[in-house]
């Protein structure tokens, strides 16, 4: 069964929603930093694992970030707090879009 929580981690002051599978493994992450609580990653553990394979590994992290490489037992110290699909939806749109613009006005100042 799929789970989404969300974590806040003090020490690096973001909130982390992640979107996890029936083995606790996260195949969807979205990183909001700050008081303004900006987007600053938009992950998909299968996007990731397919730039990797392509070589291209490096330009995604670059746009999306990287999702957590362990089960999501280990937030478990974090407190975390379930969410509906619907609300880990709305905040992976959301950061989704912030990191495409991103993207896009990085390659915009390069040519």
């Amino acid at each position: 069964m799929t789970r989404w929580f969300r974590s806040y981690w003090a020490e690096e002051d973001t909130w982390f929603y992640f979107e996890a599978d029936a083995d606790g493994w996260v195949t969807r992450q979205a990183e909001l930093q700050g008081a303004l609580e900006k987007p600053v990653a938009a992950a998909s553990s299968t996007e990731w694992k397919a730039a990797q394979q392509a070589g291209t590994l490096a330009d995604y992290e670059a746009t999306y970030g990287a999702t957590a490489e362990m089960p999501v037992h280990e937030w478990d110290a974090h407190e975390p707090q379930d969410l509906t699909a619907e609300q880990f939806e709305t905040v992976w749109l959301t950061a989704r879009a912030t990191c495409q613009a991103r993207a896009r006005a990085r390659s915009t100042h390069r040519a």
